[in-house]
């Protein structure tokens, strides 16, 4: 049964509980009697803005590192630049007089163009009409020429001895459904002899099958066969002529003609063909050469009246860095020598497709020019963004691991507000810093800002900082250590940059990867970072390059741009990482009370008043056999609160158990055995007991640290398994230790909690001024002192001074004197007894003298179980009904000392003993004072006394007392 209400009247049997339960559930909607959601979301932004004025150091430092890395990148955009501007990376030119390069040629005389320059130079030169080339094949060094191995024994190869006099053919493969088409037309791919028309030079090369071994450029402004001054040659079926040509320059330069036999090679089909393809590049090498191919034809099913034709190429010589254009291939010859050869197969040897030169487009004049921030930004820019990730987890670990976080619940902070306030403070944070960071790189003139649209990485930035938040916050919940949280972060964030730069990018950029493969990857979100900065980088290296734009909007819809699956994949991920980030909040946080399934029918619900105490009669008899009349007439008051309830008492504890498992062989450790215990309003309950006697264990549970294992507690009528934070509103809580914020002051904290709690303006500033001059807080700049800085004892009394503010009606002290000098103890005591006027305050402590003093009532709590309950006075005359009589006298008397007290009290009891000192109990009810005043003077007319004493039982005794017979008890059972 629950009930709650100062003002509330009392209502009584089973009819008035259900409708006081009906309030309580009323009033629980309705914000459980504490602060509005909007208050408790203004005290923590609050504290936060607080909070992050105390760093600004940090922030500064965290803003600079893109900022000097964003300088670093300009200075050395600048020095690349600086080496670009020289001759080599411009249009090459000559001086006029003698066509030779000089650099002292006056710039009148300098003749500036493609001749002049060489393949890297003829790249920026301008060409408005580009030069026509011959189309070439690609050829195989004369080294690197196909032979028999031993993995390529075909009888119809060269032998390998023709490598030493570079006489070897170039083979071509062919094979077709229809064998002998397959032979009519491969015969016609190649002329007999080498014929030159000087009038028609292009016309006439045309008619000659040309080929070159030098590799192919990215462009063909300059044709490399012709300017690398390697040899040219002309395929025949048999070459007669070994000797060189004499040929017609070609853009000023003097070719070197040579003759190439072409060996047209048949085979019995196109797996055959593929598998000796692969043998001879890959696996064919003799003295680290390979036996290369130049080409092979597949005419499938091909005839006179349908031409099908599959042409096989070396796509190694296509050279592809990631970065512009690839090279370019020799291919389009293949093609045309294969269709003239079928075309000459049906209308007969004078029929032609005249492939008559290649050339490039026109262009203009051009200035080469290297985006450093595009080539290098995206691994570097991945690591300024992820550097966010740390800050938020070890300041949400922090929390944690300080136990902030539930001080902060069980002050009454909902899990809306929490999460509202440190969701945008995180936000807002990380926003500032990409803005920063933008901000820059854009005045810095980095091209990877200024040219990529800013909408587009507006929206890339605002959903990935968003992902990150509440990637930390699902994170958070694993770690309860700063430094292992700290560590793994930077961990992570280095390794999943280079784990990017060095491997994504490649399957990336490998265009025969499977995409599927690069989606699946990009759902780890340092991936999907890398691959958006990885598309700006590319955008802006292409924008700068040509003059033109990087990523726009329509940009997005290219196949070949991934920011789109990107953007999506991000925004999926925060939406899902966003709900299990608040379930695992829920479900697994300290203090949580929440379902797994977060549904009320699967929760258990709470056994009623009158079944419990049915229970209990028929079995509940744990430690009847110890249980004191004290003890049972507590647990007899608690049944009778839970039949009938009243509105006195704010504290009422039905048979509460908690049991933490054995681990190790070891057995279970039963830290609290079937508590019954009531505290009403305006009462301080002491709880004493050893080290280890489950104090600390009932408090936990009581302030929702840790849950029962079974039975329960009211606090104002509201159980604290289902509505703890009903309970929080109107709970404040000194724990063992103190949980506070290191560079927050003492005042900065009582604000937060005031306001929690409710309290605005002049009532809050009376309420925080007062604590602090009531705790001697207040005078020396104490209150302005970051927490951090304070003694062990000046945290103590800040905690109290925690506990109290906002008038909570319920208040749990755990040891809040330790660490405090006398004096300033004395002023703790002062304060409590005050406080204790109108609430319920729960108190544990080992100074007996704090006990006597605070407590109303006290309960000694051993091995679990409470042994005995009651105010100190009638604890110390149930428990301790003797006077401790001390004397000290020469070892020859202590005989007659003995027999003295014999006489005085037969059932003395001596307790203590040394040579010449002896200490007694007397029972009360069998000597007087007087009687051992009198006993004393007479002794000393027999023998010397050096010392005697005679003292009441103190509360100390009484728990020594008690603790010994409890554990008497354990050690028999």
């Amino acid at each position: 049964m629950v009930w709650r209400g100062s003002n509330r009247a009392v209502y009584k049997g089973k009819n008035a509980a259900h409708h006081q339960q009906q309030q309580t559930k009323e009033e629980m909607e309705n914000g459980g009697g504490g602060a509005s959601f909007w208050t408790q979301a203004n005290a923590l932004l609050r504290k936060n803005v607080t909070f992050q004025k105390r760093n600004v150091r940090t922030n500064v430092r965290l803003i600079l590192f893109p900022l000097v890395l964003c300088v670093l990148l300009v200075l050395l955009q600048h020095y690349i630049d600086e080496q670009l501007d020289k001759p080599q990376f411009k249009c090459g030119c000559a001086c006029a007089n003698n066509r030779t390069e000089d650099a002292e040629c006056p710039d009148s005389q300098k003749l500036c163009g493609v001749q002049y320059s060489d393949s890297t130079q003829a790249l920026f030169c301008a060409i408005p009409k580009p030069f026509q080339w011959p189309p070439f094949l690609q050829l195989p060094a004369p080294p690197n020429r196909a032979v028999r191995t031993p993995s390529l024994p075909f009888s119809d190869l060269p032998d390998v001895s023709c490598r030493r006099t570079a006489s070897c053919p170039v083979t071509l493969l062919f094979t077709a459904d229809d064998h002998s088409f397959g032979l009519n037309v491969s015969e016609n791919m190649f002329m007999s002899a080498f014929n030159v028309d000087s009038s028609d030079l292009m016309g006439s090369l045309a008619m000659n099958v040309m080929g070159s071994e030098s590799s192919p450029e990215r462009s063909n402004f300059i044709e490399p066969a012709i300017s690398s001054g390697l040899p040219i040659y002309f395929l025949q079926n048999n070459c007669t002529q070994t000797s060189e040509f004499s040929f017609p320059s070609i853009a000023g330069k003097q070719l070197d003609i040579r003759c190439a036999q072409a060996l047209n090679l048949w085979r019995n089909s196109s797996s055959e063909i593929n598998s000796e393809l692969y043998k001879g590049y890959t696996r064919g090498n003799t003295e680290g050469r390979t036996n290369e191919i130049v080409s092979a034809f597949d005419f499938l099913n091909s005839n006179e009246n349908r031409y099908n034709v599959s042409i096989w190429y070396n796509s190694t010589y296509k050279r592809d860095n990631g970065f512009g254009p690839v090279s370019l291939l020799r291919i389009p010859r293949s093609v045309n020598l294969i269709s003239d050869a079928y075309l000459q197969f049906l209308l007969g040897p004078g029929t032609k497709i005249l492939f008559e030169f290649t050339k490039e487009m026109p262009k203009p004049k051009t200035q080469l020019r290297l985006e450093i921030a595009s080539l290098l930004g995206t691994l570097f820019f991945t690591w300024v963004v992820l550097q966010l990730f740390p800050v938020v987890l070890t300041s949400l670990v922090y929390e944690k691991q300080q136990n902030l976080r539930i001080m902060m619940k069980m002050h009454g902070l909902g899990d809306g507000p929490y999460w509202l306030i440190s969701y945008g403070y995180f936000f807002s944070i990380s926003a500032i810093y990409i803005l920063c960071f933008v901000i820059f790189g854009s005045l810095l003139g980095l091209k990877f800002f200024t040219l990529n649209d800013y909408s587009i990485q507006f929206v890339f930035y605002f959903i990935y900082i968003n992902l990150q938040i509440v990637l930390a916050f699902l994170t958070a919940s694993t770690f309860s250590s700063v430094k292992t949280a700290t560590v793994t972060a930077y961990i992570g964030v280095f390794g999943s940059g280079l784990l990017a730069g060095f491997l994504f990018q490649f399957f990336v950029q490998n265009t025969s990867f499977p995409r599927g493969w690069i989606i699946l990857m990009e759902l780890y979100p340092g991936f999907s970072l890398y691959r958006g900065l990885y598309e700006f980088a590319q955008f802006s290296f292409s924008g700068n390059s040509l003059g033109t734009n990087g990523m726009q909007w329509q940009d997005l819809s290219d196949s070949f741009n991934g920011m789109k699956e990107v953007l999506i994949i991000m925004s999926a991920e925060w939406i899902v990482v966003l709900f299990a980030a608040f379930y695992i909040d829920q479900v697994l946080s300290p203090g949580s009370r929440k379902n797994p399934l977060f549904l009320k029918g699967f929760q258990k619900k709470p056994t009623s008043s009158f079944q419990k105490h049915s229970i209990r009669r028929q079995g509940s008899k744990d430690f009847a056999q110890m249980e004191k009349a004290d003890v049972i007439k507590e647990k007899e008051k608690v049944e009778q609160l839970l039949v009938e309830p009243t509105i006195n008492h704010s504290i009422v504890c039905d048979n509460m158990k908690k049991v933490y498992p054995g681990r190790d062989g070891n057995p279970d450790k039963f830290a609290v055995r079937g508590l019954f215990l009531s505290v009403p309003q305006g009462e301080c309950f002491g709880m004493l007991g050893p080290n280890g006697a489950g104090k600390t264990s009932f408090i936990n549970m009581m302030i929702g640290l840790t849950k029962p294992t079974s039975g329960t507690a009211f606090v104002q009528g509201q159980d604290i398994r289902t509505h703890m934070d009903g309970i929080y509103a109107n709970m404040g809580v000194c724990p063992q230790h103190d949980l506070l914020w290191e560079s927050l002051t003492g005042r900065e904290h009582l604000l937060f909690y005031g306001r929690l709690k409710n309290l605005k303006g002049s009532d809050l500033t009376q309420a925080v001024e007062e604590s602090l001059k009531s705790l001697n807080l207040f005078h020396g700049g104490v209150a302005d002192k970051q927490a951090g800085k304070y003694s062990g004892g000046m945290k103590r009394k800040l905690s109290v001074a925690i506990s109290l503010i906002g008038d909570p009606k319920v208040v749990y002290m755990d040891e809040p004197s330790t660490g405090l000098d006398p004096a300033s103890r004395k002023s703790l005591w002062n304060v409590i007894k005050r406080a204790k006027q109108d609430r319920a305050i729960i108190l544990t402590t080992h100074s007996m003298e704090e006990a006597e003093v605070l407590c109303d009532r006290l309960g000694i709590f051993v091995n679990g179980s409470l042994q005995c309950v009651g105010n100190p006075k009638e604890l110390k005359a149930r428990y301790g009904g003797t006077y401790v009589f001390t004397m000290t006298t020469s070892s020859d008397h202590e005989k007659d000392v003995e027999n003295m007290v014999r006489q005085l009290a037969p059932n003395a009891n001596r307790i203590y003993h040394l040579p010449g000192t002896q200490k007694f109990e007397l029972p009360k009810e069998e000597v007087g004072i007087a009687d051992v005043f009198q006993a004393v003077e007479a002794a000393k007319r027999n023998f010397t006394v050096y010392a005697w004493g005679l003292v009441d039982t103190t509360l100390e005794d009484v728990f020594i007392k008690v603790a010994r017979e409890a554990h008497a008890f354990d050690t028999l059972s």
